[in-house]
C-alpha cells in the first residue's frame, strides 16, 4: 500500500493549493450531503457524517458550505441531488486493478465519463467482479506525523482494533477492519492525537510494482479519472518505491 497512499497524501496536499481546488470542494460537500441522507443529520449518532464533515473541514471548505450540505442532505434545505453509489472496475496500463467509485445523479453520464477516461488514457474496463476480489474494505485513518512516533500511534490505537500502522513519510497510515474504524478514530481522538482522515477505502491484497514509466501513465490516468465530477475515489493496486516517485515529482 506505501506507494500508492504516499502518492495519495501527498496528491491532497497538491490538490489543496492547485486549480483542482474547487473539485474537490464539490467531492467533499457531495460526500457530506449523501452521508447526511443515508444516516440523519445528527453528528453523534451518524459517524459517517462526522468523518465527512472532519475531512473537509481540514481540506478548509467553508462552514457555511459544510452546513447547507448537511441541511441539503437531510430534507431541512431544498436542492439536494438524489446520488447512488457505482463502482467500476478496469485495468489500467501494466496490469493494474482499478476500482472506480462514483457518486452521481446521472448513471449514464457517469458511466461514459469513466470510459472514456479509461480508454484514452491506457486501460481498459472489466466486468463487476473481475477486480474487486483483489481489494478488502478496510479502515483507514491519516495521521500527521508531527512529534509523533509509530509506537505512540499503535499504543494509542491496538486495543481498539487497529490491525497494523504504516509509516508514510510525512504521515502514518492506521489500518483497521471497516467495522472498527470509528472506534479506532475515536482513540486516537481520546488520545489527543490529531488525524487528517478517516474513511473506509479499498486496500489492495496485492500490488504490482512500477517503474517511472508505468507510475507516470497510472497516475495520468486516475488524474483523468478524477476529473470527472461523478468519480468520487479512485483505488489502485500499484505500489511506487521512493527512488521511483522521487524521480517522478522531479
Amino acid at each position: 500500500m506505501s506507494g500508492h497512499s504516499k502518492w495519495a497524501t501527498t496528491k491532497h496536499k497538491k490538490a489543496v493549493i492547485d486549480a483542482k481546488r474547487g473539485k474537490l470542494f464539490a467531492k467533499l460537500i457531495k460526500n457530506i450531503e449523501v452521508a447526511a441522507r443515508m444516516g440523519g443529520v445528527d453528528i453523534e449518532g451518524n459517524p459517517t457524517l462526522y468523518d465527512a464533515i472532519q475531512k473537509a473541514k481540514k481540506q478548509s471548505v467553508p462552514n457555511k458550505n459544510i452546513d447547507s450540505a448537511v441541511k441539503r442532505g437531510g430534507g431541512l434545505e431544498a436542492g439536494g441531488a438524489d446520488y447512488e453509489t457505482i463502482m467500476y472496475e478496469g485495468y489500467g496500463p501494466n496490469g493494474v486493478a482499478v476500482l472506480i467509485e462514483c457518486l452521481t445523479d446521472n448513471r449514464n453520464r457517469a458511466a461514459s465519463e469513466v470510459r472514456v477516461a479509461m480508454t484514452r488514457n491506457g486501460g481498459s474496463m472489466a466486468d463487476p467482479g473481475s477486480v474487486s476480489y483483489l481489494f478488502n474494505r478496510k479502515g483507514v485513518v491519516i495521521v500527521p506525523k508531527g512529534e509523533l512516533t509509530e509506537d505512540d500511534v499503535l499504543a494509542a490505537v491496538l486495543d481498539a482494533g487497529a490491525e497494523e500502522v504504516n509509516d508514510l513519510g510525512e504521515s502514518f497510515e492506521v489500518l483497521s477492519e471497516a467495522t472498527d474504524l470509528v472506534a479506532v478514530r475515536t482513540a486516537l481522538q481520546d488520545a489527543g492525537i490529531d488525524y487528517d482522515s478517516a474513511e473506509a477505502n479499498f486496500v489492495p491484497t496485492m500490488q504490482v510494482e512500477l517503474d517511472e514509466e508505468g507510475a507516470k501513465k497510472i497516475f495520468k490516468l486516475i488524474d483523468a479519472l478524477e476529473d470527472s465530477d461523478d468519480v468520487q475515489n479512485v483505488f489502485a493496486n500499484f505500489d511506487v518505491s521512493d527512488e521511483v516517485m522521487a524521480k517522478v515529482d522531479a
